[in-house]
């Protein structure tokens, strides 16, 4: 599986694309009934992704110019954006988001060759090179598409991310991980085997379900992150 943020861009555009055909189905109650996320309507979610594809165009200007440029300005000023337009009418979180999304598209197309290497840091801190940005992305747009909680699940990620994601080291995960024709195997040192379908294990190890479909006695996340 290639790790080009040229070639993971056209995964992009789908994720996106199917993504936007999902929050146009939502009107004003849609979007103010509650996600997945604790706390959050599925308009916070929306307002999110549009926030966060303007978080990674600061981090490719970072990347493209030497200048430490941060997702956001600050924590506060991130959880004020959201909240603020969490509430916004229907075809004006479709049109943001939309146009963020093409901001983050124009940025990646246009950051040059050489910049992909340069080392920019994450809200949390973690840094990595930029090469990995359009793969975090997605995984955003992915992850935050099924807590919309609006019809589109785990069972609907191309096989690509779901193996993608399991393989991601920052995806939590025991001491190793075994491919089988067609299966993955996670093999939990002191615990019965644990088996499924590739997409229901990494919905499971993402917190994006409980663990119906799996196979074996599934231990704590917890002791993994």
């Amino acid at each position: 599986m290639t790790a080009d943020p040229l070639v993971l861009s056209a995964e992009l555009d789908r994720a996106t694309d199917r993504l936007l055909a999902t929050v146009r189905t939502l009107d004003g109650n849609g979007l103010s009934g509650p996600s997945l996320c604790p706390g959050w309507t599925r308009g916070h979610v929306v307002t999110h992704l549009a926030r966060n594809a303007d978080a990674y165009v600061n981090l490719l200007t970072w990347a493209r110019t030497g200048v430490r440029t941060p997702a956001y300005a600050t924590a506060e000023a991130r959880d004020a954006d959201i909240a603020a337009g969490a509430g916004r009418p229907p075809q004006e979180q479709l049109d943001d988001l939309s146009t963020a999304a093409g901001r983050l598209r124009s940025a990646i197309d246009d950051l040059p060759a050489e910049a992909w290497s340069a080392t920019v840091a994450l809200p949390s801190g973690t840094e990595l090179p930029a090469a990995r940005l359009v793969w975090s992305r997605i995984c955003e747009v992915e992850l935050h598409h099924v807590d919309l909680d609006a019809g589109y699940g785990p069972p609907d990620w191309p096989l690509a991310f779901a193996q993608r994601l399991l393989h991601d080291p920052a995806t939590p995960r025991p001491a190793s991980l075994v491919d089988e024709t067609g299966t993955h195997l996670l093999v939990v040192e002191g615990a019965p085997v644990v088996t499924g379908p590739v997409n229901l294990l990494a919905a499971w190890l993402t917190g994006r379900s409980d663990g119906a479909g799996l196979s074996g006695e599934l231990p704590s996340l917890e002791a993994w992150k």
